[in-house]
C-alpha cells in the first residue's frame, strides 16, 4: 500500500496529460469510439508510463496551476498529431465541392455534415498513420515530454504562438492537397465556357457535373500514391512539431 500510495500522485499527473492529449487525437476523439474504451485506454497508457517516467512532484500550493498547465500542454500535444488529419479532412471537403459531390452529404458523427470523399480520406490517413507506427511515436513523445517538461515545470506562455502557427500551416497543407482538383475544375470551367459560347443551345448543366466527377476521380486515382507520400512527409513534420512544442514548454 505504501508503494501504491507513492505512485498514485505520479499516476494522476500522467493520466491528466495523456488523457487530455488522447481527447484530441484522431480516431480516439471520434464519437464512434466509445467513451468507456477511451477512458480505459488512457488509464492503461498512464499505468504503463508511470513506472517509466521520473519527475519531482510539485508542492501542494502549486497543484491548481499545475493542473491547468497540464491540460493546456496535453491539448497542444494532441493538436500536433491531429493537425494533419484536420488538413486532410479540409482538403477532401474542398475537393468534394470542386467535383460537385458536396450535394451528397452524410451525417458523420466525427465530422458532422461530410461527404463520402472526406470520410474515405480520413480513413486512409488513419490507416497510413498506423502503418508508419505513428502510435509508437506518440507514446515516445509522451515519455520525452515528462523528461523534458515535467509537471510543475511547464511554461505555457510560448505555446500559444507555436500552436497558432501550426493552425495556419493546416490551411496551407489542405490547399496543397486539394490544388490538383481545384486547378482541374478551373480548366473544366474554362472549357465549358468556350463550349457555351460555341453552342449556346447546349445544356451545359447536364454536361458539367458528370465531367467534374470524371476528371476528379481520374485525378484522385492517379494522385493517390503522391497523396500518401505527401501525408507521410507531413507526419514526419508533425513529429518534429511535437518535440518543438515540448522544448518550448520546458520551464
Amino acid at each position: 500500500m505504501n508503494i501504491f500510495a507513492s505512485y498514485l500522485p505520479v499516476f494522476l499527473l500522467v493520466l491528466l496529460r495523456t488523457g487530455t492529449a488522447i481527447a484530441f487525437l484522431p480516431f480516439f476523439s471520434s464519437t464512434l469510439f466509445p467513451l468507456r474504451i477511451r477512458i480505459v485506454f488512457a488509464v492503461v497508457l498512464a499505468l504503463v508510463l508511470t513506472p517509466v517516467v521520473n519527475f519531482p512532484m510539485p508542492s501542494r500550493p502549486e497543484i491548481a496551476g499545475v493542473i491547468i498547465r497540464e491540460v493546456i500542454f496535453g491539448m497542444a500535444i494532441g493538436f500536433c498529431f491531429r493537425l494533419v488529419f484536420f488538413a486532410v479532412e479540409m482538403a477532401a471537403q474542398i475537393m468534394s465541392v470542386s467535383m460537385g459531390l458536396s450535394m451528397a452529404t452524410i451525417l458523420n458523427p466525427e465530422l458532422g455534415q461530410a461527404t463520402e470523399l472526406t470520410t474515405l480520406y480520413s480513413m486512409l490517413a488513419m490507416l497510413f498513420f498506423l502503418s508508419v507506427n505513428g502510435h509508437y511515436e506518440l507514446i515516445y513523445a509522451f515519455v520525452r515530454s515528462f523528461e523534458w517538461a515535467p509537471p510543475g515545470n511547464v511554461s505555457i506562455s510560448r505555446l500559444a504562438p507555436a500552436v497558432l502557427g501550426m493552425a495556419g500551416k493546416m490551411f496551407v497543407i489542405s490547399f496543397k492537397l486539394a490544388a490538383p482538383i481545384i486547378i482541374a475544375g478551373l480548366a473544366v470551367n474554362l472549357l465549358l465556357g468556350f463550349m457555351q459560347k460555341a453552342a449556346p443551345q447546349m445544356n451545359i448543366f447536364f454536361v458539367a457535373y458528370p465531367l467534374y466527377m470524371i476528371v476528379g476521380f481520374v485525378l484522385l486515382i492517379l494522385g493517390l500514391p503522391v497523396f500518401m507520400n505527401v501525408i507521410g512527409s507531413y507526419f514526419d513534420g508533425a513529429r518534429s512539431d511535437v518535440f518543438r512544442i515540448i522544448s518550448l514548454a520546458k520551464g
